[in-house]
């Protein structure tokens, strides 16, 4: 099942409140990016968010998923966490800060 564009709009409109979030198709569903990090997955139309120790201590326990079959474990946010706005801004701004840097491109000869 595919995620709807509304679901990703009002996803999106949630999210605001982290910074700057692009949402950018990526397999079939959608990649959520914060400051040019990619922090999490929309997929099935549920929001998954990248593990750290931030958000395990956040959510605690029972919020592990895969956001596809054979995908590494996520935080699958729940639906009352994701309309608090407030909550889920400041949750994905203080997950992109524990992820690494994204490594800079190789050029090509």
């Amino acid at each position: 099942m595919s995620t709807k564009p509304e679901i990703v709009a009002h996803l999106k409109e949630q999210l605001a409140g982290a910074g700057p979030i692009r949402i950018q198709p990526m397999f079939g569903d959608f990649a959520v990016y914060l400051d040019e990090k990619i922090v999490g997955l929309i997929s099935d139309g549920r929001l998954f968010i990248k593990k750290t120790p931030y958000g395990d201590a956040a959510l605690g326990e029972g919020h592990d998923a895969p956001a596809y079959p054979g995908a590494k474990a996520s935080l699958l946010i729940p639906d009352e966490k994701v309309e608090d706005a407030a909550w889920l801004g400041e949750f994905v701004r203080k997950t992109a800060a524990e992820l690494p840097e994204r490594k800079p491109k190789k050029s090509r000869p």
